[in-house]
């Protein structure tokens, strides 16, 4: 039986079929495969476009339409018609950062997006994914005839784990086997690597519908390494749409419009946005009423949206430690690049023109065609190897409040890291396993990724116990967490699934807090270590004192008690020196109590036994 509860059986001599490889996009996706050694893209209806809308539509007799017959009803039908669905996917109901002009109506509560649409059920962004990924496989299918049963899956490089698991759960949906989820610009780099058989260091720009992305990838001898990444999953030509529909909706006077006309602004804005790429200035018609638009005015609406991916890209030059002079090339990826203003933006950015051989829209696809490809062709006798990373740190929380790391950003996948953990109080037969993501010191300036219990650890003394958590990055940037008590064997793994993903401000926050905040995230980390030392010494003091009164001498006591209050005090405030200096003093001033105890404890030990005996 399969993870979501439905009978599978395998067969190893049933033929495959196709494999496929699909760019699941925000605006437009598509499917593309090898022939006859080179990639192609499928035409995904009767006109032969190569594009299909991502826009599913919903009837109230239950049926559904995905593609350009769907776009054409989402001014008729708004709150049943799902645009820009990819922009939901493994996000949190409360998540606005999406809905911004949006025209969907949302079901309240609960952990995951759900839309509620004709025919009385509601769906979810997996769901409306899967209805898009369906379409293209049954596309692919009458295109050639035959089965189409593997997929290579495109995803935006910065999207989070949760982002990931949801486009996989979307291919099983459409009754596919993910055979890998790659990243969007190292799927562009291998279309152009293998067609020009380049080498060198390569910046991937990738401005789509609604997700922006840019790597550095060396590409050596068929290695593609990901040097770094870094990305906005919530910034796209979608947000050129509204800028444009919203300054449209103003002129119209409409401060609270409602979905039709909210739609039918969009779709106007999109066309104009097309058109704009060759005109100087276009009349789009919103409300009964023509609005002219001229390209000197758009390009300033979106100046800022541009200028944005202008930081994303510095600091993954500066994580890759290369300057824009030393790359050998840089790659355009994306629907949104064929803009007069982003094309000019990255040529001043990187000093050079980026290359324009491969359709930007079509090269992730084709990228995805070629993994597939050597995934499934036998007959191939190239190898390649495609070197990623993962966007943001992954550690553990440990006591304090305190963050260690075990899997820093960059990280090539897959990888693994395990380091081992202790328990804090006596008897302690639990350990909390809490999984962040993130860069900073203290856990509430991360992000939580999840949370389990490692229970049934012997009951032992403090520090003796030795739990075994290790992290495991699969080849697709899925996050398995396994926690092993050692002596006992006592274990439990989980694989990390958040309820949502990241926001853009969240991830450009958790980087530039990283480094502005350097400073006082170190001093506050030492401050939360003293305290954790602080509370065990006092503990430990405690129960010596309760368990040992008769040793100790004439007034020692009042020395001692007089150190604890002082610790107690400093340990209360901000100065992790005066706890450390607390805790030296409190030392020193027990040193021969603890001594008379430890002696005691050693004669205690050795009574009644020959010294042979040892």
């Amino acid at each position: 039986m399969s993870k979501n509860g439905y009978l599978q059986i395998h067969d190893p001599l049933k033929p495959k079929g196709y494999a496929v490889g699909i760019d699941l996009g925000t605006t437009n996706s598509l499917v593309a495969s090898v022939v006859h050694g080179k990639p192609q893209c499928v035409p995904v209806d009767e006109n032969a476009s190569l594009l299909l809308p991502s826009v599913v539509s919903y009837a109230k007799d239950g049926g559904v339409l995905v593609g350009a017959r769907a776009r054409e009803l989402a001014a008729q039908a708004p709150t049943d018609t799902i645009v820009s669905v990819k922009r939901f996917m493994g996000r949190s109901p409360d998540d606005a950062e999406t809905r911004k002009l949006g025209h969907a109506r949302f079901v309240p509560g609960g952990k995951v997006v759900r839309f509620e649409v004709a025919g009385g059920q509601p769906v979810t962004p997996i769901e409306v994914s899967g209805e898009i990924l369906r379409a293209l496989k049954r596309r692919a299918e009458a295109h050639f005839s035959g089965k189409v049963e593997q997929a290579v899956i495109t995803v935006p490089a910065y999207f989070d784990d949760a982002q990931r698991q949801a486009t996989k759960d979307a291919g099983r949906l459409a009754g596919l086997e993910v055979l890998r989820l790659i990243n969007e610009p190292t799927a562009a780099a291998l279309a152009y690597g293998l067609d020009r058989g380049s080498q060198g260091t390569f910046a991937v720009y990738d401005l789509g519908g609604g997700t922006f992305d840019v790597s550095i990838l060396k590409l050596v001898d068929g290695i593609f390494e990901v040097k770094s990444t870094g990305g906005d999953s919530a910034l796209g030509g979608d947000d050129f749409d509204r800028a444009i529909a919203t300054r449209v909706l103003e002129a119209l006077g409409a401060t609270a419009p409602d979905a039709s006309l909210v739609a039918e602004a969009l779709a106007a804005a999109r066309k104009a946005k097309e058109s704009l790429t060759d005109a100087a200035e276009v009349i789009l018609t919103v409300g009964g009423r023509e609005h002219a638009v001229k390209r000197a005015d758009f390009e300033q609406w979106i100046l800022p949206l541009v200028q944005k991916t202008g930081v994303v890209c510095r600091r993954a030059m500066k994580d890759a430690g290369v300057a824009a002079g030393e790359l050998d090339g840089v790659i355009l990826v994306g629907g949104s690049t064929r803009v007069p203003a982003v094309r000019r933006f990255v040529a001043e950015l990187f000093g050079r023109e980026p290359l324009g051989d491969i359709d930007p829209d079509q090269v992730v696809a084709l990228g995805a065609a070629v993994q597939a490809d050597l995934l499934t062709n036998e007959n191939r006798q190239d190898e390649l190897l495609l070197l990623d990373v993962i966007p943001l740190s992954l550690g553990l929380e440990t006591m304090g409040g305190l963050v260690e790391k075990l899997i820093p950003r960059n990280t090539t996948i897959p990888t693994a890291a395990a380091q081992v953990f202790t328990t804090f109080k006596d008897g302690q037969t639990g350990l909390d396993v809490h999984v962040l993501q993130g860069e900073r010191e203290l856990v509430e300036d991360n992000r939580s990724l999840a949370r389990f219990t490692l229970s049934g650890i012997p009951p032992q003394a403090a520090g003796l116990a030795r739990v075994e958590v290790r992290f495991s990055v699969d080849v697709n940037g899925i996050l398995s967490v396994t926690a092993k008590e050692q002596s006992s064997g006592v274990a439990q793994s989980i694989t990390v699934q958040p309820s949502h993903g990241l926001s853009e401000e969240e991830i450009e926050q958790m980087l530039l807090d990283s480094i502005d905040s350097a400073e006082d995230d170190i001093q506050a980390r030492q401050l939360r270590e003293q305290r954790v030392d602080a509370e065990r010494v006092l503990a430990e003091a405690e129960r010596q004192l309760r368990e040992n009164p008769t040793l100790l001498d004439a007034g020692e006591r009042a020395t001692i008690d007089a150190a604890l209050e002082k610790l107690r005090q400093s340990a209360g405030g901000s100065e992790y020196l005066a706890i450390k200096d607390a805790i030296h003093a409190l030392d020193e001033a027990s040193r021969p109590f603890i001594e008379r105890v430890m002696n005691r404890a050693i004669t205690q030990v050795v009574a009644g036994h020959s010294v042979e005996e040892y």
